[in-house]
């Protein structure tokens, strides 16, 4: 290989990267906590897109049960998010960990 064509391949390995990012704001992931009662909707850049709470898990005399389950939930869909991404990442190296583009 020459130096020609190993950077036309990073270019296009560069454009694929792209494109996945953009791809992965678009796919979203959803984690719930307390059996349901906090659910979480994340995309695949590890955003938060909405947080629902059913009316029973609001209870004014424990409201750190409650904080506990949003957190749980996030944390759930952030890992699912990540999973996402790193599931996409091996793809387009077929299967293969690279520092600095595989998670």
């Amino acid at each position: 290989m020459n130096i020609h064509t190993i950077m036309q391949q990073a270019q296009k390995l560069q454009e694929r990267l792209q494109q996945i990012q953009e791809e992965l704001g678009e796919k979203t992931v959803t984690a719930s906590a307390g059996g349901g009662m906090v659910e979480v909707v994340a995309n695949g850049k590890q955003e938060i897109l909405s947080i629902t709470i059913a009316p029973e898990a609001v209870d004014p005399r424990d409201i750190p049960m409650l904080q506990d389950l949003v957190v749980a939930a996030v944390n759930q869909a952030l890992k699912a998010s990540r999973q996402l991404l790193q599931d996409e990442m091996l793809k387009i190296t077929g299967g293969i960990r690279i520092p600095g583009i595989t998670p």
